[in-house]
This record gives structure tokens, C-alpha cells and sequence, in this order.
């Protein structure tokens, strides 16, 4: 196909989601104000497979053996390469969609719908992937292990921001969590009687404290105490923790693990509880692939929208989507849906996700991805291209 066969296949793209724009936005909404935590996202699950069924995807159920995953197929008259644009949609406790997954999602389906509309027949296969509990549980790594991404040739996202920039790096994080078990007594009367795991659980706080004078600058731990104990008149038979340890490596995040477990082992010891100690894995680092990338600024500067220097290493946090980026090549780009004063996980970002701007973002960013797909199936010089940094 032509250069100019190719972009009026974009336009025809662009006009699709513009139809859409009502409906889209309306998916957007409803998720917003139905937030579902890690794998309980069967509302989103129902409104966007429906939707997928309905433009007259094949569309999976129960993927992967997750409740709250799907996957939504299209294939044309023949063998082609696989492009899978995904969707997340899981929120935050409390405070819901402060992430602005609910435009992820959203985004996805008005690609995946433009696209397979633009090109019918598509030359080769398109999916729209529903992972859950991208904020907790990893829905995409349990995906990845399950095989679902092993034949496809791309895979295409974007994700809510408070500016917009192409790519930056995302931390493996590894979930550990610790139980201390002691002896209850009474604290005044008998306080020689108990062993106290609360103590020995703040004492583990205070010796990661101190590591943290010892590990590489990229290293994140941040913890929180699940359970202390009832009453001050008891001493804690039982105390937990939940911690999240990160690294820009893989392998130097499994070490800093082990030192976490160590400070964990010692405040046991020095107190006499009974440690409990359990590594719940995590996400990989994020490997972006640039060509792809590319792809999809020229396709933002065309629809009017411009990326500066690019900051790699700010604002960096992680995602399951590292797990992928290993198996597969993979695109993560940050589309604004507000200012710099927004940050994520914030109310004010949720408010975000829910306004004008935002909706505005996911219909920018969904014309960009669907041309990016039609890039990648029509092109084979970049089909090479990305496979070939990928393999590199």
C-alpha cells in the first residue's frame, strides 16, 4: 500500500473514532463511576466486552483462567502479524480511578474498533486484551505466563498523564510481606510475659531505614503496617507489614529483597518473635520499543500534538506491563489529561480522568495507537525495524 493509501486509511481511522467520540466517552464515564479493585473489575469487564462483541469481535471470556480478563479477536482473510492493543481498568482503594485507567480502557476499545473498521479485512490479526489489577496483582504478568502474548508482533498502550512524553522507564517491584508472631500478656501487669511483634515489625521499618544509606540511588522500599495489635493493654501476639521493593534492575531488586529480609530476620531475633516472611514477586522492568514509539509520535504530531525532551527517569513508578515488554515489543507513552500540578494517585488526577481534558486525551491517543497498528500491519520496513531492537 501506498504512503497515501496509508494515511487515507488513517483518516478513515480518525473519522471512526470521532463517530465514536459520545459512546467512548460514555465507557469512560461509566467505569469512572463504577471503580473495581484489583481482579473484582467484572462491570468493566461486561461494558467493554459487550462493546468488543457488538463491532463483531470473536471475544474470550475468563482469559488466561482470570475472571475479569478477556480478549477480543478480529482476523482477516489471511496470515498477517498480531497487534494487541490492551486495556486496563482496574482502580485504587479509596479513591478510585486515579490513575485514569478508566481512559485506558476506553482508548483501547475506540482503537481496536477504528482500526479493525479502517482496514477491513485486516491483514494479519488484531486483539483487544482486558488485564486486570495492573495496581496490585500483576493481571498482565499472570497473562504473559499463561502464553497469551506469545505470537503477537506488538503491543500497543497508552497511559494518563500530567504532560505528555514518549517513553520513560518503569522499576521492577517485587511485593513482600512479613508476619511476626509473639506471645500475648498483659502490658502492665505482666509485660515480662509477652513478646511483642508489633516491635519487632517497627524495628524492621527502622533497619530499612538505615539500608537505605547502602543500595543504588534508583531504589525504592515503601512499607506499610497491616496489623499492630487490639489494644495498648496487650501486648501484640501478631503484627504484619506489606512492602514494596523497587529497582531500575531486575536482578539488583531480587538482591535488595534479600537485605529486606535480613533487616526482617534481625528485629525478630532482637525481640524473640516468630518471622513470617513472603516474597509475592512482582513486575519486571519496562524495555520500550523505540521504533514503535516513533511510530506513534509522528502519528501524535500529525493529529497536532507535540512531545518535548523527553525525561526518562522522572515520575518513574512500575507496571505489569514490564512483565510483556520482555516477550513481546511493547509502547507505554504518557498522553496529558492535565497539568504538572496533577499528580498520580492523587483526587485531583481522579478528577482528571473523569473531565472534558481527559476525554479529550483518550480520543487523541486512541487515533494515535490505531495508527500506529495500521503503521506496523502496512509497513514491513518497521515491522523489521522493531523486530530487530527488540532481538537487539
Amino acid at each position: 500500500m501506498t504512503i497515501t493509501a496509508r494515511e487515507t486509511t488513517k483518516k478513515e481511522l480518525y473519522r471512526t473514532i470521532d463517530e465514536m467520540e459520545r459512546e467512548l466517552a460514555d465507557v469512560a464515564r461509566k467505569i469512572h463511576e463504577h471503580p473495581e479493585i484489583a481482579f473484582r473489575e467484572l462491570y468493566a469487564v461486561d461494558l467493554l466486552a459487550d462493546a468488543a462483541d457488538k463491532a463483531g469481535f470473536t471475544v474470550e471470556r475468563n482469559l488466561g483462567g482470570l475472571e475479569t480478563a478477556f480478549q477480543a479477536t478480529l482476523a482477516g482473510d489471511r496470515e498477517g502479524p498480531v497487534v494487541v492493543f490492551l486495556a486496563e481498568y482496574d482502580a485504587l482503594p479509596d479513591i478510585g480511578h486515579a490513575c485514569g485507567h478508566n481512559l485506558i480502557a476506553a482508548g483501547a476499545l475506540g482503537a481496536a474498533i477504528a482500526t479493525a473498521a479502517a482496514l477491513d479485512p485486516i491483514p494479519g490479526e488484531l486483539r483487544l486484551v482486558g488485564t486486570p489489577a495492573e495496581e496490585e496483582g500483576g493481571g498482565k504478568v499472570i497473562l504473559a505466563r499463561e502464553g497469551v502474548f506469545d505470537d503477537a508482533g506488538a503491543v500497543i498502550m497508552f497511559h494518563p498523564a500530567n504532560r505528555n512524553q514518549l517513553w520513560k522507564y518503569a522499576m521492577a517491584s517485587n511485593v513482600v510481606e512479613m508476619e511476626f508472631l509473639g506471645k500475648a500478656a498483659h502490658s502492665a501487669s505482666a509485660p515480662e510475659h509477652g513478646i511483642n511483634a508489633l516491635d519487632a515489625t517497627i524495628l524492621t521499618f527502622n533497619n530499612i531505614n538505615a539500608l537505605r544509606q547502602h543500595v543504588k540511588q534508583d531504589v525504592r522500599i515503601h512499607g506499610v503496617i497491616q496489623s499492630g495489635g487490639s489494644a495498648p493493654n496487650i501486648v501484640p501476639d501478631y503484627s504484619s507489614a506489606l512492602f514494596y521493593v523497587r529497582s531500575l534492575d531486575d536482578e539488583y531488586c531480587a538482591q535488595v529483597v534479600e537485605k529486606v529480609q535480613r533487616c526482617a530476620e534481625g528485629a525478630a531475633m532482637a525481640t524473640g518473635a516468630t518471622l513470617e516472611f513472603h516474597d509475592r514477586g512482582g513486575y519486571r522492568t519496562l524495555k520500550t520499543n523505540h521504533h514503535l514509539t516513533d511510530a506513534f509520535e509522528a502519528n501524535m504530531a500529525a493529529l497536532g500534538v507535540k512531545f518535548g525532551a523527553n525525561a526518562p527517569l522522572d515520575d518513574i513508578g512500575s507496571t505489569d506491563l514490564g512483565d510483556v515488554s520482555h516477550i513481546v515489543p511493547c509502547i507505554h507513552p504518557y498522553v496529558a489529561i492535565g497539568d504538572t500540578t496533577i499528580d498520580y494517585h492523587s483526587p485531583e488526577f481522579a478528577r482528571a480522568a473523569c473531565s472534558p481534558e481527559g476525554y479529550r486525551a483518550m480520543l487523541l491517543a486512541a487515533k494515535a495507537m490505531g495508527a500506529t497498528a495500521v503503521d506496523y500491519f502496512l509497513d514491513s520496513g518497521l515491522r523489521n525495524r522493531v523486530e530487530e531492537e527488540f532481538r537487539a
